[in-house]
Protein backbone atom coordinates (compact mmCIF):
# COMPACT_ATOMS: atom_id res chain seq x y z
CA UNK A 1 0.00 0.00 0.00
CA UNK A 2 0.96 3.19 -0.51
CA UNK A 3 1.56 6.29 1.45
CA UNK A 4 -1.54 8.05 0.07
CA UNK A 5 -3.95 5.06 0.83
CA UNK A 6 -2.98 4.40 4.36
CA UNK A 7 -3.46 8.60 4.88
CA UNK A 8 -5.74 9.33 7.94
CA UNK A 9 -6.58 12.59 5.98
CA UNK A 10 -8.30 10.64 3.25
CA UNK A 11 -11.94 12.36 3.00
CA UNK A 12 -14.53 10.13 2.26
CA UNK A 13 -17.88 11.86 0.86
CA UNK A 14 -20.45 12.80 3.44
CA UNK A 15 -23.33 12.03 0.88
CA UNK A 16 -22.62 8.28 0.53
CA UNK A 17 -22.50 7.58 3.93
CA UNK A 18 -23.86 9.15 7.65
CA UNK A 19 -23.32 6.58 10.22
CA UNK A 20 -24.51 9.46 12.78
CA UNK A 21 -27.92 10.34 11.19
CA UNK A 22 -28.81 13.44 13.47
CA UNK A 23 -32.57 12.50 14.26
CA UNK A 24 -35.59 10.17 13.67
CA UNK A 25 -36.91 9.19 10.19
CA UNK A 26 -39.50 11.40 9.93
CA UNK A 27 -36.89 14.05 9.65
CA UNK A 28 -35.40 15.44 6.30
CA UNK A 29 -32.18 14.13 6.37
CA UNK A 30 -32.51 10.48 7.25
CA UNK A 31 -31.60 8.05 4.60
CA UNK A 32 -34.52 5.69 6.05
CA UNK A 33 -37.55 4.44 3.51
CA UNK A 34 -39.59 7.57 4.15
CA UNK A 35 -36.95 9.15 2.36
CA UNK A 36 -35.86 6.51 -0.75
CA UNK A 37 -37.96 7.26 -3.46
CA UNK A 38 -37.12 10.91 -3.29
CA UNK A 39 -34.54 12.35 -5.68
CA UNK A 40 -32.09 14.87 -4.60
CA UNK A 41 -30.84 16.71 -7.50
CA UNK A 42 -30.09 19.98 -5.88
CA UNK A 43 -27.73 18.69 -3.65
CA UNK A 44 -25.03 18.82 -5.98
CA UNK A 45 -25.43 22.15 -7.57
CA UNK A 46 -26.68 23.83 -4.45
CA UNK A 47 -23.88 23.09 -1.84
CA UNK A 48 -22.95 26.28 0.28
CA UNK A 49 -19.65 27.04 1.66
CA UNK A 50 -20.79 27.33 5.10
CA UNK A 51 -20.16 23.68 5.74
CA UNK A 52 -21.13 24.17 9.60
CA UNK A 53 -24.73 24.54 8.39
CA UNK A 54 -26.03 20.44 8.90
CA UNK A 55 -28.05 19.01 6.33
CA UNK A 56 -30.06 18.90 9.48
CA UNK A 57 -30.62 20.12 12.53
CA UNK A 58 -29.98 17.96 15.42
CA UNK A 59 -33.87 17.76 17.59
CA UNK A 60 -35.96 15.17 19.05
CA UNK A 61 -39.05 14.25 17.33
CA UNK A 62 -41.59 16.59 17.69
CA UNK A 63 -45.47 15.80 20.06
CA UNK A 64 -48.63 15.70 18.10
CA UNK A 65 -49.09 19.35 19.65
CA UNK A 66 -45.63 20.73 18.44
CA UNK A 67 -47.11 19.73 14.92
CA UNK A 68 -50.38 20.92 15.26
CA UNK A 69 -48.79 24.17 17.04
CA UNK A 70 -46.33 24.87 13.72
CA UNK A 71 -49.84 25.99 11.77
CA UNK A 72 -51.13 28.39 14.80
CA UNK A 73 -48.06 30.85 13.83
CA UNK A 74 -44.53 31.18 11.24
CA UNK A 75 -42.93 32.28 14.51
CA UNK A 76 -44.00 28.95 16.63
CA UNK A 77 -42.43 26.83 13.27
CA UNK A 78 -39.44 28.70 12.85
CA UNK A 79 -38.53 28.26 16.68
CA UNK A 80 -39.18 24.28 16.54
CA UNK A 81 -35.77 23.15 15.28
CA UNK A 82 -37.78 19.90 14.33
CA UNK A 83 -40.33 22.87 12.06
CA UNK A 84 -37.62 24.49 10.65
CA UNK A 85 -36.10 20.49 9.36
CA UNK A 86 -39.58 19.78 7.81
CA UNK A 87 -39.96 23.43 6.28
CA UNK A 88 -37.17 23.36 5.04
CA UNK A 89 -37.25 20.26 3.63
CA UNK A 90 -40.84 21.64 1.55
CA UNK A 91 -38.61 24.58 0.41
CA UNK A 92 -36.45 22.35 -1.27
CA UNK A 93 -39.14 21.30 -3.17
CA UNK A 94 -40.21 24.35 -4.43
CA UNK A 95 -36.09 25.63 -5.23
CA UNK A 96 -35.69 27.71 -2.46
CA UNK A 97 -34.09 26.50 0.14
CA UNK A 98 -31.40 29.27 -0.15
CA UNK A 99 -33.70 31.59 2.14
CA UNK A 100 -33.74 29.00 5.27
CA UNK A 101 -29.64 28.55 4.50
CA UNK A 102 -29.56 32.28 4.69
CA UNK A 103 -31.74 32.94 7.88
CA UNK A 104 -29.85 30.29 9.84
CA UNK A 105 -26.58 31.85 8.82
CA UNK A 106 -27.11 34.80 10.15
CA UNK A 107 -28.62 33.11 13.55
CA UNK A 108 -25.35 31.65 13.49
CA UNK A 109 -23.44 34.78 13.13
CA UNK A 110 -25.23 36.71 15.69
CA UNK A 111 -23.59 34.37 18.19
CA UNK A 112 -20.16 34.73 17.33
CA UNK A 113 -18.18 37.37 19.10
CA UNK A 114 -14.35 36.91 17.32
CA UNK A 115 -13.75 39.46 15.45
CA UNK A 116 -11.96 37.04 13.02
CA UNK A 117 -14.82 34.81 12.96
CA UNK A 118 -17.11 37.47 12.27
CA UNK A 119 -15.39 38.74 9.24
CA UNK A 120 -15.26 35.59 8.02
CA UNK A 121 -18.61 34.14 8.25
CA UNK A 122 -19.64 37.68 6.72
CA UNK A 123 -18.01 37.37 3.74
CA UNK A 124 -18.88 33.96 3.27
CA UNK A 125 -22.70 34.86 4.09
CA UNK A 126 -22.36 37.69 1.28
CA UNK A 127 -20.61 35.35 -1.18
CA UNK A 128 -23.24 32.66 -0.65
CA UNK A 129 -25.98 34.79 -0.48
CA UNK A 130 -25.87 38.34 -1.32
CA UNK A 131 -23.47 38.54 -4.41
CA UNK A 132 -25.33 38.53 -7.50
CA UNK A 133 -22.87 35.85 -8.66
CA UNK A 134 -24.34 33.70 -6.47
CA UNK A 135 -26.82 30.70 -7.66
CA UNK A 136 -28.22 30.66 -4.84
CA UNK A 137 -28.49 34.89 -4.29
CA UNK A 138 -31.85 35.60 -1.83
CA UNK A 139 -34.34 38.04 -2.85
CA UNK A 140 -33.20 40.82 -1.37
CA UNK A 141 -34.67 44.75 -2.17
CA UNK A 142 -31.87 47.36 -3.75
CA UNK A 143 -31.99 49.57 -0.50
CA UNK A 144 -31.24 46.47 1.98
CA UNK A 145 -28.33 45.63 -0.37
CA UNK A 146 -27.32 49.12 -0.12
CA UNK A 147 -27.04 48.87 3.54
CA UNK A 148 -25.29 45.72 3.48
CA UNK A 149 -22.72 47.08 1.17
CA UNK A 150 -21.63 49.95 3.67
CA UNK A 151 -21.68 47.43 6.37
CA UNK A 152 -19.25 45.11 4.30
CA UNK A 153 -16.64 47.20 4.76
CA UNK A 154 -16.56 46.39 8.88
CA UNK A 155 -18.88 43.31 9.27
CA UNK A 156 -20.23 42.37 12.81
CA UNK A 157 -23.02 40.15 13.75
CA UNK A 158 -25.70 42.26 13.03
CA UNK A 159 -24.70 42.97 9.67
CA UNK A 160 -27.49 41.36 8.25
CA UNK A 161 -30.34 41.99 10.59
CA UNK A 162 -32.37 43.91 7.54
CA UNK A 163 -31.72 40.60 4.78
CA UNK A 164 -32.41 38.46 7.57
CA UNK A 165 -36.13 40.10 8.23
CA UNK A 166 -36.84 40.91 5.01
CA UNK A 167 -36.08 36.84 4.23
CA UNK A 168 -38.01 36.08 7.06
CA UNK A 169 -41.13 38.02 6.03
CA UNK A 170 -40.55 36.52 2.42
CA UNK A 171 -40.98 33.04 3.96
CA UNK A 172 -43.81 33.67 6.10
CA UNK A 173 -45.78 35.21 3.51
CA UNK A 174 -45.26 33.46 0.93
CA UNK A 175 -43.68 30.28 1.56
CA UNK A 176 -45.57 28.93 4.85
CA UNK A 177 -49.17 29.21 3.41
CA UNK A 178 -48.23 26.37 0.93
CA UNK A 179 -45.97 24.48 3.56
CA UNK A 180 -49.37 23.93 5.61
CA UNK A 181 -51.13 22.65 2.60
CA UNK A 182 -48.25 20.48 1.10
CA UNK A 183 -47.80 16.48 1.68
CA UNK A 184 -44.76 17.37 3.54
CA UNK A 185 -46.55 19.00 6.23
CA UNK A 186 -50.40 17.04 5.95
CA UNK A 187 -48.47 13.24 5.97
CA UNK A 188 -46.63 14.24 9.33
CA UNK A 189 -49.63 15.32 10.81
CA UNK A 190 -50.97 12.25 10.12
CA UNK A 191 -48.05 10.17 10.98
CA UNK A 192 -47.52 11.88 14.59
CA UNK A 193 -51.42 12.11 15.23
CA UNK A 194 -51.46 8.07 14.24
CA UNK A 195 -48.38 7.40 16.44
CA UNK A 196 -49.68 9.34 19.47
CA UNK A 197 -53.20 7.34 19.37
CA UNK A 198 -51.41 3.83 19.23
CA UNK A 199 -49.15 4.76 22.53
Amino acid sequence: MSRHETSPTTVQPASNHRPNACCFCWCCCCSCSWNEDRERPWRASRETKLETIPNCEACAKPTPEEVRGWAQSFDKLMKSPAGRNVFREFLRTEYSEENMLFWLACEELKTECNKHTIDEKARMIYEDYISILSPKEVSLDSRVREVINRKMQEPSSHTFDDAQLQIYTLMHRDSYPRFLNSAIYKSLLQSVSRSSSES
